[in-house]
């Protein structure tokens, strides 16, 4: 059988996020309304992953696995723990990330925010503020000039579309309701009238969330260009495979508008596109057309689809019509077995779009080790690697062999 292989130069890698690995992150938002009662949140980070402390470790991982890439985010609560107050150690602290992972042969692809924002941003209101984007323009310059002259890529939000997909979940009302409770409690133990944390959005917020969002990326990207314009920069996005069942597209259509349309639009005048893609959600005429009984399915309860990563791509370059990286794909199950099987036809099917001839300029895989699945706590494993909850120790789990050969290869079984 002969080998199919990725062009030249096309990267390949693990994500990862700072607050969900770290640990004890606790001049953010997120650490704060983890702690309120009552709390969305199943349970508290704590120290995480101990990433903070294991970082060369992770990076080891990552490079023992042949890699070629290596995503990671920022805290903008470790960097600005107090407004206008900027940690020196803390920018030292990421620049020697930066550091070793060139030094171990990889690029740094950096996520400047992964959800996560500092306390005294949500005390303002978070994105509601309209100073909001002129603030992060600001701790995005501040890490240009730590290190920005040694990065490869720049991701400058993640996911902002990501409150507007979880609509489309049909979360019940409990869940909704408990978060405006959170939020609620948050707002008085904080002392402010509107506590907004960045990834609990309630409806009312949701479109003018997205204006700052949108804002910040736009100011944040003129402040990373200003520094180094021959920086690439983008954003990611949460993309579902939405595919329609029968001849009626308009439940899918309307989803595509309401998550999609106006993020794709702005990323055209992006360098790139991240898309972050999990699974296929199918729609008829009516919604959601859900699972046959007995399929197999992950732990967001959708039907395993491979071929759902080269449909998210395909869409998205589409529209966006910019190069395409994927900044994040896997699969939540506590079945190993089910991920190490998923990832080879994924990417198959990835190196077809390639082959298509839409601009695909490398994967990473979510994510180098289960970690803290934010409202999910624990409960959810995601990872190459298993953790373990008291002494932190990585294991490897057969899915990261096989992705290694992978990367190893630079090739796919045909």
């Amino acid at each position: 059988m002969t080998d199919r292989t990725f062009p030249p130069g096309f990267l390949w890698g693990v994500a990862s996020a700072g607050h969900q690995n770290e640990g004890d992150n606790t001049t953010s938002d997120t650490w704060f309304v983890e702690h309120v009662t009552p709390s969305v949140f199943q349970e508290p980070s704590g120290r995480a992953c101990d990433g903070w402390n294991r970082w060369r470790e992770d990076v080891a991982l990552a490079a023992n696995m042949d890699l070629t890439a290596y995503r990671f985010s920022v805290e903008w609560a470790r960097v600005e723990p107090e407004e206008g107050t900027f940690d020196q150690a803390a920018l030292d602290h990421y620049e020697a990330v930066v550091d070793e992972v060139i030094a171990r042969g990889m690029a740094p692809v950096v996520t400047f925010n992964h959800f996560t924002s500092p306390h005294w941003f949500a005390k303002r209101g978070g994105w509601l503020d309209p100073e909001a984007p002129a603030l992060f323009a600001r701790y995005a310059d501040r890490l240009m000039e730590a290190f920005g002259d040694k990065i490869a890529y720049a991701v400058t939000l993640n996911e902002p579309n990501l409150p507007h997909v979880l609509t489309w979940l049909g979360l019940p009302d409990f869940i909704r309701d408990l978060e405006r409770a959170t939020l609620g409690a948050a707002s008085v133990a904080a002392g402010v009238p509107k506590y907004r944390p960045s990834n609990v959005v309630l409806p009312e917020d949701l479109d003018p969330i997205e204006d700052g969002l949108a804002a910040g990326h736009v100011a944040a990207k003129a402040a990373i260009k200003a520094r180094r314009p021959d920086l690439p920069v983008g954003l990611s996005l949460a993309i579902m495979d939405d595919v329609v069942v029968g001849d009626d597209p308009s439940v899918r259509d309307r989803k595509r508008a309401e998550c999609y349309q106006r993020w794709l639009e702005l990323a055209r005048d992006d360098d790139f596109l991240g898309v972050q893609n999990y699974e296929r959600v199918p729609y008829d005429a009516n919604g959601v057309v859900h699972p046959p009984e007995g399929a197999e399915v992950n732990q967001m309860r959708t039907a395993i689809e491979p071929l759902s990563l080269a449909g998210a791509v395909r869409y998205a370059h589409a529209v966006a019509g910019v190069p395409i990286l994927v900044t994040e794909h896997g699969m939540a199950t506590a079945d190993d077995r089910q991920r190490a099987a998923f990832i080879e036809p994924s990417l198959r099917g990835l190196l077809d779009v390639i082959e298509d001839g839409v601009p695909v300029i490398g994967y990473t895989h979510w994510t180098l080790m289960d970690n803290f699945e934010w409202i999910f706590g624990y409960s959810f494993q995601l990872g190459l690697h298993e953790v373990d909850r008291e002494t932190f120790e990585r294991t490897p789990k057969p899915s990261a062999g096989v992705y290694a050969a992978i990367a190893k290869a630079h090739a796919v079984t045909a």
